[in-house]
């Protein structure tokens, strides 16, 4: 929600100019996404100059931007208050004393990433912007991805680029450090009373989610896939705004494709949604396609939707009928997971993991037991969660969409965790709730899995092959650093090439074409 470029122990005026708030005589700025959901301003007590992005919150009348002047002790009070924001939020704090420190929220809704040189300081949801700052590949980050054992922390693929993740804040004053909040507290599982109305206390849940922002129906899309996360959502919502809310969805392909369009039209048929339903063929828009930004060589962050071009086209076509915002279903999982003492299962991404995997360079041996080193503290929303937010963001405010996740709410996170195992194991609560609608045994008990595994088997059968062929021949930053090693991607690829196509190996050949592609363009 920001992009920033600022030299410390300045002490120059702030002034808003329109679409920034600048320094004219150092170039210092600090640059809004401009949205109807966000807001900003800035407040200045002669010493000190505070600067606060953050999304607008319903019932609340639109901040102005331009720097207000105020006594130190009302300053206190303003940067005291911020913590309290219920949405999400980024503030730069600006003195001519002191590092220059910038502080996100814990409600992370878009990705800030930060780098600088020796005299100034860098910011931008958009990593590509900070590419010239990316120095090599931070090897520790590379085996998490290679391994599918994402971690939320301060590193990116890249030494050099930097992620402000939830609470933290950074202090540059020539160098840059980053430091971590306390740990988020948590409960677990509680005792029903006799008659809890479970499923009253998940839409209620809901809906102070969706009435935390002000929504605005008529440019409110919902990205409704046909999953129960998504369908439970995009269902409540349409309840409270009949025939206003408009619905989007990539269509699948194998098994589940034809279920999932029986389920989609059955919910929408449930509840008047808005007469708009822009389905984007995934078969048709298939990732790595030759029009896909990242196969065309431009700078696209790794962590950014791994679906990118069918997702890009969606949002696209979701911007040109009219809207501004998107509402998805992201964090459903999160909220109704099963702990280990609940239901013990081996954690994904281990290095045994990677023993099937041909293509595993020795380097990610090395470093794979030291995955954990660094990462975040627990934080309010679930780790996997932010980063599944900050998968999905670029793609949406390039396009101008903001978006809405109603299952990464503070108030849906408690309810979850509050949840006995029953309500939450096989997704009882979404599954119920649906049945509480009358929604069919299709809908609530599907039969066949709706996921987009066909979809990146076809990708990377039709335009995988070239591609990952290219990389043999031309080399990678990966070999380089012993994180691919090309033999074993040779091996990898004479499977393909033969048709013996195994989901759970080779569609994690998607990851090392994503990271190639990344590394190129950034190094």
């Amino acid at each position: 929600m920001i992009k920033l470029c600022i030299t410390p122990y300045r002490n120059s005026a702030w002034q808003w100019t329109g679409d920034r708030y600048v320094t004219v005589d150092e170039g210092n700025r600090v640059e809004p996404f401009r949205h109807p959901m966000v807001e900003h301003l800035a407040v200045d007590d002669g010493r000190r100059c505070l600067i606060v992005v953050r999304e607008r919150v319903a019932d609340r009348n639109v901040c102005e931007p331009s720097v207000r002047h105020i006594s130190p002790a009302v300053y206190d009070e303003a940067k005291t208050a911020l913590a309290h924001w219920p949405a999400d939020y980024v503030a730069v704090e600006v003195t001519g004393d002191e590092p220059v420190r910038v502080t996100a929220g814990p409600c992370r809704t878009t990705p800030l990433y930060l780098a600088h040189d020796e005299v100034r300081l860098y910011g931008s949801w958009d990593m590509a912007e900070l590419r010239a700052h990316a120095r090599q590949i931070n090897v520790r980050e590379a085996a998490r991805l290679l391994l599918y054992r994402p971690r939320y922390s301060h590193d990116t693929l890249f030494d050099g680029i930097h992620r402000l993740t939830e609470r933290s804040t950074a202090h540059f004053g020539g160098h840059l450090y980053l430091r971590y909040p306390e740990p988020a507290l948590h409960t677990g599982p509680r005792e029903l009373t006799p008659g809890a109305d479970v499923l009253g206390a998940f839409a209620q849940a809901l809906d102070g989610a969706l009435d935390v922002r002000p929504l605005d129906a008529q440019h409110t899309v919902f990205h409704l896939t046909g999953g129960f996360d998504s369908g439970t959502a995009a269902l409540r919502a349409a309840q409270r705004y009949p025939g206003k809310l408009n619905t989007a969805a990539l269509l699948i392909a194998g098994p589940g494709r034809a279920q999932q369009v029986r389920r989609r039209r059955e919910m929408r048929a449930a509840v008047p949604f808005g007469p708009l339903d822009d389905v984007v063929d995934a078969t048709v828009e298939l990732p790595l396609h030759p029009a896909c930004a990242r196969v065309r060589g431009e700078p696209i962050s790794p962590y950014e939707e791994p679906l990118h071009h069918p997702f890009t086209v969606m949002a696209a076509r979701i911007a040109e009928h009219g809207a501004h915002t998107v509402a998805t279903g992201l964090g459903g999982d999160e909220m109704v997971a099963l702990s280990q003492a609940e239901h013990p299962h081996r954690a994904s991404g281990r290095m045994e993991d990677g023993e099937g995997l041909p293509w595993i360079g020795h380097r990610v041996g090395e470093v794979a037991d030291f995955s954990d080193v660094g990462i975040a503290p627990p934080a309010p929303v679930n780790s996997m969660t932010l980063l599944s937010l900050e998968t999905s963001a670029p793609v949406l405010l390039r396009a101008g969409l903001w978006p809405l996740h109603p299952f990464a709410d503070p108030g849906m996170v408690a309810l979850g965790e509050a949840l006995p195992m029953d309500w939450r194991a096989l997704k009882q609560l979404q599954r119920r709730r649906l049945a509480a609608l009358g929604l069919s045994r299709d809908v609530v008990w599907p039969a066949e899995r709706e996921s987009f595994a066909e979809v990146v088997a076809t990708s990377l059968i039709t335009y995988g092959k070239p591609l990952l062929k290219q990389i043999l021949s031309t080399g990678s930053p990966l070999f380089d650093t012993g994180l691919i090693d090309p033999d074993g991607l040779a091996r990898g690829m004479q499977a393909l090439d033969h048709g013996r196509y195994e989901e759970r190996r080779d569609s994690q050949l998607i990851e090392v074409i994503h990271l190639h592609q990344a590394a190129t363009a950034f190094l």
